[in-house]
């Protein structure tokens, strides 16, 4: 198989706005673009959509709370509201909102998942790691100083390696895939898990199947990432060769894990619900892609 490059780019990826990092430290340009500035719309965290299941704006003015500077577009200034709380709860809790976020287009949800990933992280950061006193807002968002230690702090992003797992055959190859006890019934899924202090993303693929499915990886490829703003993940995709096809299942990791064929992850990617093999993850999750990358591999 060789290393192709991905046809399509992940969902959440892309953000369209120019992030304009040298705005970021001047209050003053920053307060002159509130004025017809744009506001995005959201309850809490979650997104308000038009009839045409697009991201809806507001003026600026008169909005006396934290704003977050997304960027500009055609030299206008947008930004959103820091929400008196966050919502740090998996994808897999937060099902009402995959409805809304299914409508977005490419551009308006990887806009959306920005802010969001900005937003909850400013809500649930409002007081020093260091001292427990609290942060004030800096630079346009993007940074909190603690008003008492001066230690300053900026959004988090955690990575996560999530892997496809082939065993070749003369069929076209095989998938290790799992399922966890959340997900609905039969769904299957890469496997994933963070990456831990020490690692390398080759290490963490190679530790996480071992301990979830007992398969030894030989062979790390990197494929695409994404940004995963549930709460802020950034998902590293990876390709591994698997040394065997014995499994050795750890159920408090996972429920279950399976090798599936080519004609298996096929038909899961054609049929969707009417799939008889296995439900494949949706199309907002990198994993969807990946297997897609798959398939255009093993015609």
């Amino acid at each position: 198989m060789g290393a192709a490059v991905p046809a399509s780019e992940p969902a959440f990826g892309g953000q369209p706005l120019d992030r304009a990092d040298h705005l970021r430290t001047d209050p003053k340009q920053l307060a002159a673009l509130q004025a017809g500035g744009r506001l995005l719309k959201l309850d809490a965290l979650v997104p308000e959509l038009d009839a045409d299941g697009r991201l809806v704006w507001g003026p600026v003015d008169g909005i006396d709370v934290e704003l977050v500077f997304l960027g500009l577009a055609e030299g206008r200034a947008h930004f959103a509201a820091v929400p008196d709380e966050g919502n740090d709860d998996p994808a897999y809790a937060q099902r009402p909102i995959w409805g809304l976020l299914g409508r977005l287009p490419a551009d308006d949800l990887a806009l959306y998942g920005t802010a969001r990933s900005v937003l909850d992280w400013h809500a649930r950061h409002k007081f020093c790691a260091r001292c427990g006193q609290p942060t004030r807002f800096a630079k346009g968002g993007w940074q909190r100083d603690c008003v008492a230690c001066g230690a300053q702090h900026f959004p988090r992003v955690d990575p996560v390696a999530i892997m496809l797992v082939e065993y070749p055959d003369e069929f076209g190859g095989r998938l290790l895939l799992g399922r966890q006890a959340r997900f609905p019934p039969r769904s299957y899924s890469a496997l994933a898990g963070f990456v831990e202090p020490g690692e390398s993303i080759e290490d963490a693929v190679r530790r996480e199947v071992f301990e979830e499915a007992g398969v030894r990886v030989g062979e790390v490829r990197y494929i695409a990432s994404q940004p995963w703003p549930f709460p802020s993940q950034l998902m590293v995709g990876c390709l591994g060769i698997g040394e065997s096809l014995e499994l050795a299942i750890d159920t408090t990791e996972i429920e279950d894990a399976r090798w599936f064929t080519r004609a298996e992850v096929a038909e899961a990617m054609a049929k969707g619900s009417d799939s008889t093999s296995f439900l494949a993850p949706p199309r907002q999750a990198i994993a969807h892609h990946l297997l897609e990358w798959w398939l255009e591999q093993r015609p």
